[in-house]
């Protein structure tokens, strides 16, 4: 992987930092507002439980080391969860200052300066065994849940495999979040101290294909399902394989790994939740011209996060509402328009159409962004393993689905939410994973 990190190119100057890190001195102050909460609801709200209070104290006491490794004791991943995590509705959203009318504690920056300081002073994650036991475990997947998962079975000196169809390890991590909110580079150098534990990964492995199944519960004791998500949701309207017209996670992951060259021109953004949003972003500071936002509801329908769409607005970017795209114009030499009309939505919630409404919106790049369908495909082929709407069952406190070899966790189990909450996932799995192997092996 360390080859890899020196491959991946440099497109940081392009992409500033959503939220700059602290200053030493900044930090300090900040953490010394921290009340120390007993009850500490911030670490309530944290799907990893990381034990806010304790960790904010030994960064005001001078302790960074201390503080990092209190973070990854419960979040191995806290350095990409400091910079992606929605605090504003997690920790920092049940800060208790909120209610004594005070700006809440800025948890993200202080764990991202905890985790920026252990990085630069070369930390590694620490061993929690000394045992090299036999016992193997397969994670399909190298996305957050199978990285959590992986690396809490590491540690307790387990034989660790992690499989992965892509060239690159982080899943949504390394490919699919905006280049401002995580670097691809910090992506994978966050990766790369789990595979220093030991933990072997093989790309371009593609189960249910080359590799199948059945060879997996042959070699492995337990299985780790974290595929993520499948296919992204196609706009279905004339004109819509047209070459500009780019996936919106396709489009991050093609700026992301240097594919995308500058954009000119205007770009058409087709959904609201919070991918459209870093797409149209990241179109934005890539050079088009405009960008616009098309939504065929109102804002208080999406399903973007209040300060995505506030930062969004802050980027120059344009929303259209009530507005249905009906085709894409243009030819293989490129888009000239998108057709439009309005729409308005009726007593039960439906939409129609708006008789003569009907407009064309000048662009040259179109990134639909309405949604991942299910990987049914391979999930099909898990023996005795339910599925329900499309979605792996498992016991929410254990991981484990209806089949005891198999364990789930992340996007695959709940449809799509945070990194923070895929890593509590894996580490919960993890965590059933070792207590039941080693109860078998006595």
């Amino acid at each position: 992987m360390q080859e890899l990190l020196q491959q991946v190119p440099e497109i940081a100057e392009i992409f500033s930092d959503l939220h700059p890190p602290f200053e030493a001195p900044m930090a300090v102050i900040e953490s010394n507002r921290c009340l120390n909460c007993f009850d500490a609801p911030c670490t309530g709200a944290c799907p990893t439980h990381i034990d806010v209070p304790k960790f904010i104290k030994k960064i005001a006491s001078g302790n960074l080391r201390g503080a990092a490794l209190g973070i990854l004791d419960a979040n191995v991943l806290a350095s990409s969860c400091a910079r992606v995590c929605p605090v504003e509705v997690l920790c920092e959203g049940a800060c208790v200052m909120h209610g004594l009318n005070e700006r809440p504690i800025e948890i993200g920056r202080l764990q991202r300066f905890a985790m920026d300081d252990f990085d630069l002073h070369g930390g590694k994650l620490p061993q929690r065994s000394d045992e090299n036991r036999p016992e193997k475990i397969a994670c399909i997947g190298a996305g957050p849940a199978s990285l959590a998962a992986a690396a809490e079975l590491k540690q307790q000196g387990f034989q660790v495999t992690v499989f992965d169809k892509r060239p690159l390890p982080g899943g949504l991590n390394t490919y699919g979040v905006a280049e401002y909110k995580l670097p691809l580079v910090d992506s994978l150098r966050e990766i790369e101290l789990i595979r220093e534990l030991g933990v072997e990964f093989r790309f371009g492995v593609e189960i249910g294909d080359e590799t199948s199944l059945a060879e997996l519960e042959a070699e492995f004791d337990m299985i780790f399902i974290g595929v993520g998500l499948g296919a992204v949701h196609r706009l279905n309207i004339p004109g819509s394989s047209l070459p500009g017209v780019v996936e919106a996670l396709q489009f991050i992951e093609d700026y992301k790994t240097g594919k995308t060259p500058e954009i000119a021109g205007n770009v058409v953004v087709v959904g609201a939740g919070n991918t459209a949003i870093d797409a149209a972003i990241a179109a934005k500071r890539l050079g088009a011209k405009e960008v616009s936002i098309l939504y065929r509801r109102t804002r208080e329908h999406i399903s973007a996060f209040d300060f995505e769409y506030r930062q969004a607005l802050q980027e120059g970017i344009r929303f259209i509402w009530l507005t249905q795209p009906m085709a894409v114009h243009g030819s293989a030499d490129g888009i000239i328009s998108v057709e439009c009309v309005r729409v308005e939505i009726a007593v039960d919630g439906s939409l129609k159409p708006i008789e003569g409404s009907g407009f064309h919106l000048d662009c040259g790049m179109v990134i639909p962004a309405i949604g991942q369908a299910p990987m049914l495909e391979l999930l099909a082929q898990c023996r005795n393993v339910d599925l329900e709407h499309g979605r792996v069952v498992v016991d929410r406190a254990t991981g484990q689905t209806t089949n005891p070899k198999y364990f789930a966790g992340g996007d695959c189990v709940n449809g799509g939410r945070e990194v923070v909450d895929a890593v509590a996932d894996g580490k919960r799995a993890g965590v059933t994973i070792a207590r039941l192997l080693e109860a078998a092996y006595v």
